[in-house]
This record gives structure tokens, sequence and C-alpha cells, in this order.
């Protein structure tokens, strides 16, 4: 089911390549898959579209830590907490750091 849901979703950037909706959507499939480096690049390219995307850094810091890369994980956050405006998105603002001292410990 996923596999269609990557191509469904390639599809769909193929008529509008910079959608941060649909490459998000895409790199948590490709992350559900262990496919963590093309998760990465999309959610590389998600935040380079909409910066404040607290889920985006989120998610790509789950994908660095799932690939043994915790310190990249951390920093990755630390730049979330940085970009997301915490009172424009105080859930993921949480959440980005709730994840930032569970990888402390």
């Amino acid at each position: 089911m996923t596999s269609s849901r990557i191509d469904k979703l390639l599809r769909l950037l193929e008529i509008e390549p910079d959608d941060a909706f649909c490459l998000y959507a895409l790199a948590q499939e490709y992350a559900k898959v262990g496919r963590h480096d093309e998760a990465l690049r999309h959610f590389d390219r998600v935040v380079a579209i909409e910066p404040g995307h607290g889920y985006a850094y989120y998610h790509k810091a789950r994908s660095l830590a799932a690939m043994g890369r915790v310190d990249e994980a951390r920093a990755v956050l630390m730049q979330g907490l940085q970009a997301v405006d915490s009172a424009a998105d105080p859930k993921a603002a949480r959440e980005l750091s709730e994840y930032l001292q569970a990888l402390a410990r």
C-alpha cells in the first residue's frame, strides 16, 4: 500500500513540485518504509519552502535518529525550535522541545 502512496505522491509532485504538503507526505511515506535518506531529502525541501514547518524538523530528526545520527537529530530539533513560531504553533514547539530532551538522555 505504501508504495502506491509513494507513486501517487510522486505523480502529484510532477504537477506541483514545490507543494510542501505533498513533499511532507512523501517524506513521511519514505520514513515509514525505512528509506530515510529519501525522507531527509524531502523534509529538507519542505523546510526550504516553509521554514516554519515544525513537524518537518521533528520528523527529519526522527529519521536521523533512526539512522543512528543522534547528534544531527539534536541539531535539527534546535533549528526547528528557532524556526517555528512558538506562539503560532505551540504544539509543534512543545513536541520539538520534548523530543530534544528525550534525545539528551
